[in-house]
């Protein structure tokens, strides 16, 4: 521990009575001296265990309580402050009283906390670091009382309100948050909107299926008008990045996201009244004393700390434990290229030959089964699968009452009754998964039909996908069955139109830096086909390599990873593609950030055990040359993945990197490359 630990909690007076009469006296003709300032904002300093990160709090003249957020740099004069969130409110107004104005502080509190877990379906199966903590205690006029809690790592701030029962109030509906983000003018955004709701596939939106801007100005209104869906990436010039998100959200709150910014300004807002056709409440409710939702911010100079963080698992606990062992793993997965037509019993034991051939663990069959091959020849189905060593995962709508999908099964999964009699079928059969589609809002209803499906599910053994659906926010280490969420533009699209084909690199190289960084993504991608039809002979065309796909299943984390490869690959690409894929791990160790910029190129590091992978791929318009440090691979023997010497070709062959750690990659535009290698003295 460092000496200077908890004196790097730096106090900076404490605002009087006398004091704030005598200061809103003075004449408005100019700024406050400083001694003054410091006063009135009774502002407090904390800072992370490396010394680098601050986050300062206080409160302003008119009793709003605000935050800032910056590093420490080095320059020719000495340490400064970068500030890169400025004053941004807090605070929340509820039905029995007003915690956003008019505050005092009471008192504060600071320590420390050491954060160690170990969650294998994240990006790193093992955490252990520290945190400096800090409380303060607030009270309104009625002398009703709120606590701020706030995290502090290296690179990272995360923070949440607690509400205290005041006397015999025991439940409280929060009616709205000052909560937001405060960013400097030079700013530029990564964000991709909010949809209006009750819009697209049979009314089933919001969805986070929206399209990324990369460097767009603050200034640009949302598409849609209702703001920005979590994580949301932010660049602040030379001084850097802030990738702003949300975690721990259950059934004891709503998701939230940020509205269109006024004057850099962007503030939290609660769902639209129209999400899930208007049923539950835009208001959370919960039991007092109880608490919010964290909001998280990770700041850096560079890119690393934003791709490599773990804040959003590591302020969050488990909402149960689990007595079953989960195995995760591979899939294929039919209706992503056959489409609807595949979900007969004929070819899903295709698929299921084709699990079972390249050594994956899971087939998931998707939407019409119950239609197409009923309960009872699914059985019959399931045995087979079991028969050839591939467990099954079976698709279901959540829907009931909140939207038009017609795909069956539907009307189960939002029921309490039925949802167990058929969860328990599942169980009885041997399936090990369910996928749980179009859910379309982030209301607390919603919230609490998500922990409802993971909590029963949990009971008979049966682990979670998400699609059509909310981000995750903190779940893999809330609920140990959870193994992935769609919210993402995911692979579909590309089966669906052009566009999105010709746009797959520039998205790809954007979710290492904000979706894919804050928590697991069921993308469903791998093509190998190279037209996007059960033929391979017509629909759209994909426009990557092989080798970026390959590099996909790399870049792309979620434990369950359903690959888009269809039972013709078996013959019609290399051999090595398929044993790379046959290899690949869907688990991590650890990532490390090598290169890269937002929707441009990425080169991003996974190890698994002793493998380490390096991925990299380009979105540009034109062949990238880079020669990257891959110190955990210095001097060591790798298979090296790339396009070939015309820039299309999938070629594989033995390659070394230099006992400096670096080696040059050449990747065209589409293109990629990936390395899988172990360090030389591991």
């Amino acid at each position: 521990m460092k000496k200077n630990f908890f004196a790097a909690i730096i106090l900076a007076g404490m605002m009087s009575a006398a004091g704030t009469t005598a200061l809103l006296a003075m004449p408005a003709c100019g700024p406050l001296p400083a001694a003054m300032a410091a006063v009135l904002q009774d502002e407090k300093t904390v800072v992370s265990p490396d010394g680098k990160t601050f986050l300062k709090v206080g409160l302003k003249g008119d009793g709003q309580p605000y935050y800032k957020v910056g590093y420490y740099a080095e320059d020719k004069d000495g340490k400064k402050e970068v500030m890169m969130v400025e004053d941004s409110p807090l605070g929340l107004v509820t039905n029995y009283g007003d915690f956003s104005r008019g505050l005092t502080w009471v008192k504060d509190q600071a320590g420390e906390r050491d954060i160690r877990y170990d969650l294998e379906r994240s990006k790193a199966s093992r955490v252990d670091k520290k945190a400096t903590t800090f409380t303060v205690r607030l009270a309104n006029a009625k002398k009703q009382e709120m606590e701020v809690e706030f995290v502090v790592e290296d690179h990272n701030v995360a923070f949440r309100y607690h509400l205290l029962k005041p006397g015999e109030t025991g439940s409280v509906r929060v009616m709205s948050e000052a909560t937001g983000f405060q960013f400097p003018g030079k700013t530029t955004t990564f964000l991709t909107p909010q949809s209006d709701a009750m819009i697209g596939w049979k009314r089933t939106k919001p969805s986070y299926e929206e399209v990324y801007k990369a460097d767009a100005a603050m200034s640009e209104r949302s598409q849609y008008g209702h703001g920005y869906t979590f994580p949301c990436l932010f660049h602040v010039g030379e001084d850097g990045w802030v990738l702003v998100g949300e975690t721990g959200v259950d059934s004891r709150y709503c998701a939230s996201r940020l509205g269109d910014a006024q004057d850099g300004l962007y503030k939290l807002e609660f769902p639209m009244p129209e999400e899930n056709n208007g049923n539950g409440t835009v208001e959370p409710a919960f039991a007092l004393p109880g608490y919010t939702p964290w909001r998280t911010l990770t700041v850096a100079k560079d890119l690393a700390p934003i791709v490599e963080t773990t804040i959003t698992w590591d302020v969050v606990e488990p909402r149960f434990t689990t007595q079953n062992k989960y195995k995760y793993g591979r899939g294929t997965w039919s209706w992503i290229v056959w489409q609807d037509g595949s979900i007969n019993y004929d070819d899903q034991v295709r698929f299921i030959d084709l699990a079972a051939a390249m050594g994956f663990e899971y087939t998931l069959v998707d939407n019409w089964w119950d239609t197409n091959i009923g309960h009872e020849r699914m059985e019959e189905l399931i045995r087979y699968a079991r028969s050839k060593g591939v467990e099954l995962f079976l698709w279901y709508s959540s829907s009931g009452y909140w939207n038009d999908i017609q795909q069956g099964p539907i009307n189960i999964m939002c029921d309490p009754i039925t949802r167990k009699k058929e969860m328990r079928w599942l169980k009885e059969q041997g399936v090990k998964g369910v996928k749980v589609d179009f859910f379309g809002g982030d209301k607390q209803e919603t919230m609490r039909l998500y922990e409802a499906i993971l909590s029963d599910a949990d009971d008979f053994g049966l682990m979670v996908i998400f699609h059509g659906c909310t981000m995750p926010r903190g779940w893999e280490r809330m609920y140990p069955n959870y193994v992935g969420s769609e919210a993402v533009l995911a692979s579909e699209n590309m089966v669906f139109n052009q566009s999105f084909c010709d746009n797959e690199a520039f998205n790809a190289c954007l979710h290492p830096f904000i979706r894919n960084s804050l928590g697991c993504m069921e993308y469903g991608g791998t093509f190998l086909n190279k037209r996007l039809n059960k033929g391979n002979d017509g629909g759209t065309t994909r426009v990557t390599t092989d080798i970026f796909q390959l590099a996909a299943a790399v870049v792309y984390q979620n434990p369950i990873q359903n690959f888009a490869i269809t039972p013709n690959n078996l013959t019609d690409v290399p051999a090595f593609e398929l044993d790379f894929l046959k290899a690949v791990p869907t688990t991590w160790d650890e990532v490390r950030f090598i290169d890269g910029y937002p929707g441009r190129y990425v080169v991003l590091a996974r190890r698994h055990g002793q493998d380490w992978y390096v991925a990299a791929m380009n979105a540009g318009k034109e062949t990238l040359k880079l020669t990257v440090e891959l110190p955990m691979l210095a001097g060591s023997e790798v298979d090296y993945y790339h396009d070939g010497k015309d820039g299309k070709t999938p070629t594989m062959e033995d390659a070394k990197v230099g006992k400096n750690g670096k080696f040059k990659l050449t990747l065209p535009t589409n293109g990629a490359a990936v390395l899988k290698g172990q360090a030389v003295n591991q």
